[in-house]
């Protein structure tokens, strides 16, 4: 499915899941709104909001979007961890949603890239992240070990 996400999904209200996103829309070119294809990720079709109106799109002004959570996921993917700086306090802005952001971040810890993302992580999310990975390394040996260890 192609769809909105990155810098651009963030600038998309998405009132049903009550995060923030961005504020700079009008810095963007939404005459050349980039889609990715969500066959292609890890994520598929998570986080993806069918039909979302998109005010600043000339024309057809409805597009699948990523919500603010996949958005950044979708960056931290591709390597943007500079523009996704400020995730947890100036994007996604409530703490509910940090176990889900959590365990969708985990999905990427055989990535090329992960030691950048669980630095990002460490940086964005302190301790919860550290706690965050003693649990599930912890809940992993244990499984390795069995039930007699």
């Amino acid at each position: 499915m192609k769809y909105i996400s990155g810098l651009y999904a963030l600038n998309i209200p998405d009132p049903a899941e009550q995060t923030t996103g961005d504020w700079h829309w009008g810095a963007l070119d939404w005459t050349r709104i980039p889609l990715f294809n969500s066959s292609n990720s890890i994520y598929g079709d998570y986080g993806i909001r069918r039909n979302a109106n998109v005010p600043h799109a000339p024309g057809n002004t409805f597009y699948n979007v990523a919500n603010h959570i996949r958005a950044l996921l979708d960056m931290l993917v591709a390597g943007q961890l500079d523009l996704a700086g400020g995730m947890r306090d100036d994007f996604i802005c409530n703490d509910a949603l940090t176990p889900e952001v959590s365990d969708k971040v985990w999905q990427l810890r055989h990535t090329t890239n992960w030691l950048q993302i669980d630095k990002f992580m460490g940086s964005e999310y302190f301790m919860q992240w550290e706690d965050y990975k003693d649990d599930r390394t912890h809940a992993a040996t244990k499984a390795t070990q069995g039930p007699h260890s």
